[in-house]
């Protein structure tokens, strides 16, 4: 039988959903007042337009403004993806003989449902169209309304950061997380298919997805492992190489979801991203694996990215730093921390920065390829995340060229003269939900011996660490305090890691000096981060508060002097010395911060909150026991 013709309604379609999806209003601006997409005979009722065109029409014309348009033109096959752009560049010439109107952004799109798309796109000035660039790399993306804006701000065709819609990115992974599941790739393959396939999409040139399974998922493979080894970490490549499905049955299936996925991935205009000013990949990482539930699979408890850049700016990270995160999972502190040492560095201190103060430890393979992968999307992959149990490895001052590094050493190599090397510790260790589990504080102590005296750690626990009695309590009284100094003990929100329930806190430590009785501790309760719980996610909300962004100054300025006069605010805010008197000794905000008085009604709903709340905390409890004792 002939191979049926390929049709350009595909491409009709898949502009249409894609205009959508990137948030401009697909209707016809003649017939409804916020409509910004004309779609083929509809342009020609703009008399403008129309006198243009003259009975010409591209598939779309978008308004940007009053004056300014957006020219799309498709084909039905990838192979016209040229043909495409130059016949929109004509549509675009021809509407720009106008002198009330300009079409400055165009995009050709190619292909079909069964061979995937293509999209390029361009931007008019000095008469002439160039490719449009972000972070140094060609969007493969139609044009967002954000990235119109700025295109048209800047008069230019190269936009030096991405602009991220996190209701995008969110919805993308959820995408991929239900294509990979129908590609039969199981929760906990996920996270590597993800990371070979962002790797292999590093270079300019896509792989080749028209070919043959077991070609398509060697080129992946090879690019990948070129990546790794042009960036010094080829050890990595067994932890993300992919293979084929055992049942032939499965490969076409299994290639299918590969390149759905690279679709999706281009949509995100995923190359520019991985240049990104901000932690996109992070925050991708995060829904990717959070809400497709390969977190739990693989055995990560993600640290929200607001928190990872809270905790690097209130330490005000310095290219002069040595920062450890002896249990950095996907890598977000150590992110946040060359984010942050950025907005002072020097190119050159931001070099040295990357590649000798940068050192992280996390025991699952997998998931330290993650991190790998993350750092070097930041341009940074020569830094020092290692493959490895933490409690094995001690992180030594060395000294390099005239300078302070450090190196992880095997604690049996351990040499006989050492000196402590970390400046600044930020770290979420591992949740011990089953008694067999290393227990929290041991991170933390285990932290604070590889710091240099005054270094700060700020560390995310579970309340009930600071809470419980037992060797909790005695490493409380007799070790962290001995030893070390608190500066500060902050409640997070109680759906913080949701959809996991674990109430938390961050505790901000001073290593060397014994906590003096008399000194204040700065107690929170940050119970506002800026999320909504939605559908089942937590996502950002312009109309939330947000306590961090309240109390960051507060926290910055306690951090450098604990002697400062702070306002107590009821069960929100207070700086108070700890009460070494204390049976329990409990160090958590709400045993020191003032309660507000209550009106009975008030009170009734609280109590009826709390006790929800201990009931769940119950519950899961005798979940966890029932699970360790199957």
């Amino acid at each position: 039988m002939p191979r049926a013709r390929n049709s350009e309604v595909d491409a009709y379609a898949f502009i249409k959903e894609h205009l959508a999806i990137h948030g401009w209003v697909v209707k016809n601006p003649n017939r409804t007042m916020n409509g910004q997409v004309y779609t083929q005979n509809e342009c020609l009722d703009n008399p403008e337009i129309a006198r243009c065109l003259v009975r010409d029409r591209p598939e779309n014309i978008v308004k940007l403004s009053e004056t300014e348009y957006y020219v799309i033109e498709a084909k039905r096959n990838k192979e016209q993806i040229t043909q495409a752009l130059t016949e929109a560049e004509d549509y675009a010439k021809a509407v720009n003989t106008s002198r009330a109107i300009k079409a400055k952004v165009i995009s050709g799109v190619a292909g079909n449902s069964t061979d995937g798309f293509l999209v390029k796109s361009k931007y008019f000035k000095n008469g002439r169209f160039n490719p449009i660039k972000i972070n140094g790399k060609e969007i493969t993306s139609f044009v967002s309304p954000a990235i119109a804006k700025l295109l048209l701000e800047n008069d230019s065709s190269e936009i030096a950061d991405l602009p991220v819609d996190e209701v995008v990115f969110l919805k993308s992974a959820e995408d991929i997380n239900k294509i990979l599941h129908l590609g039969a790739i199981n929760k906990n393959y996920r996270a590597r298919v993800m990371a070979a396939l962002l790797l292999a999409l590093i270079d300019d040139t896509r792989p080749n997805v028209d070919a043959s399974p077991r070609v398509l998922i060697n080129e992946i493979n090879s690019r990948a492992e070129n990546i790794l080894i042009r960036n010094g970490k080829p050890e990595f490549f067994d932890c993300i190489k992919i293979a084929l499905p055992p049942s032939q049955d499965n490969h076409i299936k299994f290639k299918n979801s590969l390149v759905q996925t690279i679709q999706e991935l281009e949509n995100l205009n995923i190359r520019s991203a991985m240049n990104s000013g901000t932690d996109v990949l992070g925050k991708f990482y995060e829904v990717f694996l959070k809400y497709g539930n390969g977190a739990k699979e693989i055995g990560i408890v993600l640290t929200p990215r607001h928190i990872t850049r809270f905790a690097a700016d209130i330490f005000n990270i310095k290219s002069s730093d040595i920062v450890l995160d002896p249990a950095c999972g996907t890598g977000g502190f150590l992110v946040a921390a060359f984010d942050q040492a950025k907005k002072t560095a020097t190119q050159s201190e931001l070099d040295w920065f990357k590649n000798n103060g940068l050192y992280g430890v996390e025991q699952e393979p997998e998931v330290a390829a993650l991190a790998i992968v993350n750092m070097i999307f930041r341009g940074d992959g020569k830094n020092n995340i290692i493959e490895g149990n933490c409690f094995q490895k001690t992180l030594i001052a060395r000294n390099l060229s005239g300078r302070l590094s450090a190196k992880f050493y095997n604690n049996p190599e351990l040499p006989e003269v050492r000196t402590s090397a970390a400046t600044k510790i930020l770290m979420n260790p591992p949740f011990a939900l089953k008694k067999s589990d290393e227990k929290e504080y041991k991170f933390v102590q285990h932290a604070l011996d590889q710091m240099q005296n005054n270094g700060l750690l700020f560390c995310i626990l579970p309340i009930s660490t600071m809470v419980i009695s037992g060797e909790e309590k005695n490493w409380r009284l007799n070790k962290l305090l001995q030893e070390n100094t608190i500066i500060s003990v902050i409640s997070f929100p109680p759906e913080l890691f949701y959809p996991i329930g674990v109430y938390t806190l961050g505790i901000i430590i001073k290593k060397g000096n014994p906590h003096p009785p008399s000194q204040n501790v700065l107690w929170l309760r940050i119970m506002k981060d800026g999320f909504v719980k939605k559908k089942g996610k937590r996502v950002l909300s312009d109309s939330e508060s947000n306590d961090f962004v309240k109390y960051n100054k507060l926290i910055k300025e306690f951090i450098a002097n604990q002697n400062i006069e702070v306002k107590t605010i009821p069960r929100e805010c207070k700086a108070t010395p700890i009460n070494f008197e204390s049976e329990t000794f409990e160090l958590v905000p709400e045993v020191y911060i003032d309660d507000e008085k209550l009106s009975c009604r008030k009170f009734e709903k609280e109590l009826e909150v709390r006790l929800r709340d201990y009931l769940a905390y119950l519950m899961r409890i005798d979940a966890g026991e029932l699970n360790e004792n199957n």
